[in-house]
C-alpha cells in the first residue's frame, strides 16, 4: 500500500462516526509513512478525548433533572455525536500532546526516543520499590550471615508421610512435653501443624537433614546451637511480607519439643499463655496477644486445626 492511498483512508477515518474507522487506522499505520503515522495518532487522541467527555457527561447527568427537556435521549444522542466531533477537532489543533508522543514510540524518529518497553516499567508502581527492597534483602541476607556464622540457605520440605503420620509420631512427646511445662498436648500438635502444614514444610538444613523445627522458632542471641536460614512470611499489620531469618536447628523431634515447652515455660511474655494453658483457646490467644507470631488469624488457625474432624479423629 503506497502513502497516497493509505493517506485517502485516514481521509475517509476521520469522521469519527465510521464505524469502521479503527480498521482504517490500523491498516494505515502498516504502510510505514510518517504523515500517516501522525494522522492515526491524531485519531487515538481523538478516541481518549472523546472517552473522557463522555465520562464527564454521565457525572452530569447523575445529578441532572430527569423532567428537564435538555435530558432528553434525543438531546443525549446529538450531544454525543458533537462530543465525539468536538474531541476530534481538538486533537487536530494539538490537543493534548499524547499524539506526538504515540508517533515518537511507533515512529523512532527522535534521537530522544524512549523504548515503549521502558515506558511501561516506570509506571509499574511495584518497579519503584524495587531498588529499596533488593538493598534491604542484602543487608538483611549480611545480617543473617554474620549471626549464622555461615549458615547456607535452608529449605522447606516434607518430613512426615501423611497427616496420620505427622499426628501418630509427634503425639507422644507431646504428651511428654505437657506432663513436663504444664501444657495441653492437642493444643501443641494443633500449633506443630499449623507451623509446618502438617509437617510437609518443615525446615531442613542445607545438608538435606531436618531441623525437626516443627513450631518455628528462631534463633535468638540466647540459642548457642545450630541454625537454619530460610525464608519466612511474616506480617506487618495485615500486610504479608516476605523475609529471611535464623531458625534453630535440632538434633530430634524429642529435642525440639523439650524446647518448646520449655521457652514457652521460662519465657516471661508467655506468663499469661502458661496460666490459661488448659483453655486451648485462652492458650493460644495469649500466645498470639504475646507476638508469638505476626500473622493476625495466628490463634484462630490453631483453633480451627484443634477442633477439626481430621485432628480428633487422629487423636487417642
Amino acid at each position: 500500500m503506497d502513502g497516497l492511498g493509505s493517506k485517502s483512508q485516514l481521509d475517509m477515518a476521520r469522521n469519527v462516526h465510521d464505524l469502521g474507522s479503527i480498521n482504517k487506522m490500523r491498516e494505515a499505520i502498516a504502510s510505514g509513512d510518517e504523515d500517516v503515522l501522525q494522522e492515526a495518532a491524531q485519531q487515538f487522541e481523538a478516541i481518549f478525548v472523546q472517552m473522557m467527555l463522555k465520562s464527564m457527561r454521565k457525572a452530569q447527568d447523575a445529578l441532572a433533572d430527569e423532567n428537564s427537556p435538555f435530558n432528553s435521549e434525543q438531546v443525549k444522542f446529538y450531544r454525543d455525536m458533537h462530543d465525539q466531533q468536538l474531541a476530534a477537532d481538538l486533537t487536530s489543533n494539538g490537543g493534548m500532546g499524547l499524539a506526538d508522543i504515540i508517533v515518537k514510540q511507533m515512529g523512532h524518529s527522535e534521537d530522544s526516543y524512549q523504548p515503549a518497553s521502558t515506558i511501561r516499567s516506570d509506571g509499574n508502581l511495584s518497579s519503584l520499590n524495587r531498588g529499596r527492597v533488593e538493598q534491604t534483602e542484602q543487608a538483611q541476607e549480611s545480617v543473617l550471615v554474620s549471626e549464622s556464622k555461615g549458615t547456607r540457605a535452608a529449605i522447606k520440605d516434607s518430613m512426615f508421610e501423611s497427616p496420620e503420620d505427622f499426628v501418630s509420631t509427634l503425639q507422644p512427646y507431646a504428651q511428654e512435653v505437657a506432663e513436663k511445662y504444664g501444657l495441653d498436648a492437642k493444643a501443641i500438635i494443633a500449633q506443630a501443624a499449623v507451623e509446618t502444614g502438617w509437617g510437609q514444610f518443615v525446615i531442613h538444613n542445607s545438608d538435606g537433614t531436618s531441623s525437626h523445627n516443627l513450631f518455628g522458632i528462631k534463633a535468638n542471641s540466647q540459642w548457642q546451637g545450630d541454625q537454619a536460614v530460610v525464608s519466612t512470611l511474616e506480617f506487618n499489620g495485615h500486610i504479608p511480607e516476605k523475609q529471611k531469618a535464623a531458625f534453630r536447628s535440632y538434633s530430634s523431634l524429642a529435642h525440639a519439643m523439650d524446647d518448646y515447652g520449655k521457652f514457652i515455660a521460662t519465657q516471661p511474655r508467655y506468663k499469661q499463655a502458661v496460666a490459661h494453658a488448659q483453655d486451648a483457646g485462652k492458650y493460644t490467644q495469649a500466645l498470639q496477644d504475646a507476638g508469638y507470631a505476626t500473622d493476625p488469624e495466628y490463634a484462630n488457625k490453631i483453633m480451627s486445626v484443634y477442633h477439626s474432624d481430621r485432628l480428633n479423629g487422629l487423636m487417642p
